[in-house]
């Protein structure tokens, strides 16, 4: 029963061990594209998998009490909040931390470098594109792979004519009081 609640090693080698580990992840999924999030193929999914379960006793160091995957739970959950208060708070820790969106279309067009630095294929777009129900790329005007992973598609026929009023636009509103 010993065993079932005192940690082996010390609590603060479990909290420096999951702060490594999730630094580490993060900026591995970083380093790998948004489509590692948003979009994941099964190859992906896999790999994603597989990369949870070789960390797993790099942060654990083969310690198996509750007590210690609670430490390590209590680490991550933290480091989470902290990545969403820096995220909050700077413009430059956001586009570090969850990187910056990507136009993949504009005024009907393929943007061909940006798919490429994407490692988006033309193929892989259309079957995105055809989920949110849009099977003619000249009919888009923006298309922005986002830093979520997701493709946000802009139509031609949404944008409103000149002389009718339109809402302003997300970027033009003023932040909301709390």
């Amino acid at each position: 029963m010993d065993q079932l609640w005192n940690p082996s090693i010390p609590w603060w080698h479990l909290a420096i061990r999951s702060l490594i580990v999730y630094v580490f992840v993060l900026l591995l999924l970083r380093v790998g594209g948004k489509r590692q999030v948003g979009q994941l193929n099964v190859a992906q999914f896999v790999a994603l998998l597989l990369i949870s379960n070789a960390v797993q006793n790099s942060m654990n160091g083969g310690d198996n009490s509750v007590t210690g995957g609670l430490i390590s739970a209590v680490v991550l959950i933290i480091l989470s909040f902290f990545c969403a208060f820096l995220t909050y708070h700077s413009k430059d820790w956001e586009n570090f931390i969850q990187g910056s969106p990507t136009l993949l279309i504009h005024h009907g067009r393929l943007l061909h470098n940006n798919l490429r630095a994407e490692l988006l294929s033309v193929r892989e777009l259309k079957v995105l594109l055809r989920k949110q129900g849009v099977h003619d790329i000249s009919d888009i005007e923006e298309a922005v792979l986002e830093s979520d992973g997701f493709i946000s598609v802009i139509r031609k026929n949404d944008r409103h004519d000149e002389g009718q009023p339109h809402a302003p636009a997300i970027d033009d509103c003023p932040p909301m009081d709390s």
